[in-house]
């Protein structure tokens, strides 16, 4: 069975800091790019960070840049993004997504910030950032 799930959300006072980790299973990581998305409420869903299957390219969304580190662990088929300097704007429930290039094998799978480009979803974890 296919699927993603994040864990390593919770409460956290400002300044603070979380690691959220994409565990996959059914599936080789190491053949997918993996996105991170967060939707808040009331809020469309925005892309947060992507690395892509090699690990080589990495991408962040402007208000993250310089406090989330995005990397994976292909042997443990994890990917984590680690998250300092949180704030009350961080909160949110965030997502990974997994997409696979269109010959696995052959071709690495690129980042992309288009939410219906991704195969597959975890379901999410809750981040807060206490005011």
């Amino acid at each position: 069975q296919l699927q993603l799930v994040e864990s390593g959300g919770g409460l956290v006072q400002p300044g603070g800091s979380l690691r959220l980790s994409c565990a996959a299973s059914g599936i080789d990581l190491g053949y997918y790019a993996i996105g991170w998305f967060r939707q808040a409420p009331g809020k469309e869903p925005e892309g947060v960070s992507c690395i892509s299957s090699s690990g080589e390219s990495t991408n962040y969304a402007d208000f993250v840049k310089g406090r989330f580190t995005i990397s994976r662990d292909n042997a443990k088929n994890t990917v984590y993004l680690q998250m300092n300097s949180l704030n009350p704007e961080d909160t949110a429930v965030y997502y990974c997504a997994a997409r696979t290039s269109s010959d696995i094998t052959t071709v690495p799978a690129m980042c992309t910030s288009h939410r219906g480009e991704y195969d597959y979803w975890g379901q999410g974890t809750q981040v807060t950032g206490s005011s």
